[in-house]
């Protein structure tokens, strides 16, 4: 069992920042990977970012949020952070943060992560 809490969200303005914190618990040591998904009203989930849990520590970031989110990890705190710089109206929505355990490099299917977060709330507007 992994238990991820996150938290950082709020509300800001465009072009405005904000961290993330994704933080892990239990049997993290099976997990593969951690992603970052969001869900905004009325859209589906859709996957925003991808760390390694391994000793390479590679990412992936879809289109929309490159050179402009930043993903990163801790593994003494256990720890996955999103550092969401040059924010725009359309980064709003709900965060979620979850975690695989298969060895996949992929955030699609949703299915094939096994342990996911609460969610915070992550407003962008004036």
């Amino acid at each position: 069992q992994v238990d991820l809490v996150e938290s950082g969200g709020g509300l800001v303005q465009p072009g405005g920042s904000l961290r993330l914190s994704c933080a892990a618990s239990g049997f993290t040591k099976n997990v593969y990977a951690i992603a970052w998904f969001r869900q905004a009203p009325g859209k589906e989930r859709e996957g925003v970012s991808l760390i390694s849990n391994g000793n390479d520590g590679s990412t992936y970031y879809v289109d929309s949020v490159k050179g402009r989110f930043t993903i990163s990890r801790d593994h003494v705190k256990n720890t996955v952070y999103l550092q969401m710089n040059t924010l725009k109206a359309e980064d709003t929505a709900v965060y979620y943060c979850a975690a695989t355990t298969l060895h996949v490099w992929t955030m699609q299917p949703l299915t094939l992560y096994d342990y996911w977060g609460q969610g915070t709330q992550v407003t962008v507007s004036s």
